[in-house]
């Protein structure tokens, strides 16, 4: 069982980072690049797209945010990142990949853990539930944003994504799986607490030069790639688990 788990969620995991990268390639790379346009001079200029290399910039540079922690320390050289063009869209894409598969596992766990058959309608229906969890309720309060835009520091919103992601998956848990008055009471008091709690932001409100218009686009785009990925995800998943067993099935009978 442990085996058919593991191969249907690296199937699931692959298939969804496919479809994720190539909608990132040609939704929100675009609108990345010309993000990084903005952040200025020196270092970041040269992270500008050219002709020759139009997905150079996929990947944001480790030293281009610094928001809430002093800003750039020049005494220090900058971490490594992928070089622009082909090996930066490959550490995407593998990031991509390691994410994706990642996330089928944490799937798997859920449906084994509620002890739901497996199949690409159930996959689906817990693939949306992760989409609302882990992306669109954090996203309410610290939507997907561009480089160079000002953001409160990472361990803040990381801290409070987390928070986000457990309330809500527990509050959907209490609210779909238990059903009973009290349970989805307190289901929507859990779902709603992070948001009453508030997101850390960013006191830096007038620095950004990057276009609201384009800030926006990103982060429905985003959103849009994520429902996608996270629909992909419990879809191959179901399928995938199907497959397996009917092989399994097929070499135990032959």
């Amino acid at each position: 069982m442990i085996t058919r788990l593991l191969s249907a969620a690296l199937v699931a995991g692959f298939l969804a980072s496919v479809v994720a990268t190539g909608l990132q390639l040609a939704l929100t790379s675009p609108l990345i690049l010309q993000a990084e346009t903005y952040e200025g001079e020196g270092a970041h200029a040269a992270l500008a797209p050219s002709p020759d290399a139009p997905f150079a910039s996929l990947i944001v540079p480790a030293h281009a945010h610094s928001h809430g922690d002093g800003g750039h320390d020049h005494g220090k050289p900058d971490e490594w990142q992928p070089a622009p063009g082909l090996q930066r869209m490959a550490f995407t894409g593998l990031a991509t990949l390691v994410g994706g598969v990642g996330y089928a596992l944490l799937l798997a766990a859920v449906m084994l853990a509620l002890r739901r058959e497996p199949t690409p309608q159930s996959g689906l229906v817990v693939g949306v539930a992760g989409f609302l969890a882990v992306a669109l309720a954090p996203a309410i309060g610290l939507p997907p944003e561009l480089p160079g835009m000002g953001a409160a520091p990472l361990v803040l919103r990381q801290s409070w994504w987390l928070m986000t992601v457990i309330a809500t998956g527990l509050g959907l848990y209490l609210i779909a799986v238990r059903r009973v008055p009290l349970t989805i009471l307190g289901g929507l008091v859990l779902i709603v607490a992070p948001h009453l709690a508030g997101a850390p932001q960013s006191i830096d409100t007038v620095s950004s030069q990057v276009p609201p218009a384009a800030a926006a686009q990103f982060a429905a785009r985003s959103l849009a790639i994520g429902f996608v990925f996270w629909a992909v995800i419990g879809l191959a998943y179901g399928w995938a688990w199907g497959l397996f067993g009917r092989t399994a099935g097929a070499r135990a009978h032959a």
